[in-house]
């Protein structure tokens, strides 16, 4: 199964970080914040990287890549995941004519979970009590 056919949990899940937390109201006040915090920058650090990617600054997007990873990865995004390593990769190994694609693929799968952790924060009063 590719990454694009996967569950739509496989785009956003943060069930198991509030069970590991213990699914109370701290729990879920903790994982409000950290669902905030790692769609706040919105796409501004995908910008980045491909604007690094365009300048042939491929270390650099590598680097603003995984950073990113890291905080969406966060969110049980493994379809963003995957679709951030595939690009890394390919970022790293230099296949250039694969990165277009790879970067449009990545851009749709961060609009995802931005859509879906937006959704659960209105939901769980997030994003509602916070405008």
């Amino acid at each position: 199964m590719s990454y694009a056919s996967a569950p739509d949990e496989a785009i956003f899940c943060v069930d198991r970080l509030l069970e590991y937390m213990g699914q109370d109201e701290k729990a879920l006040n903790t994982v409000v914040k950290i669902v905030r915090d790692g769609i706040g920058p919105g796409v501004e650090p995908l910008n980045m990287a491909g604007e690094a990617i365009r300048d042939a600054r491929f270390m650099e997007a590598r680097r603003i890549l995984h950073n990113l990873r890291g905080s969406i990865g966060n969110l049980g995004a493994k379809r963003y995941v995957a679709a951030s390593l595939a690009l890394e990769l390919a970022l790293q190994e230099g296949r250039i004519m694969e990165i277009p694609l790879l970067f449009t693929a990545l851009e749709g799968e961060l609009k995802l979970v931005h859509d879906h952790a937006g959704a659960w924060l209105d939901q769980h009063s997030g994003r509602a009590a916070a405008r």
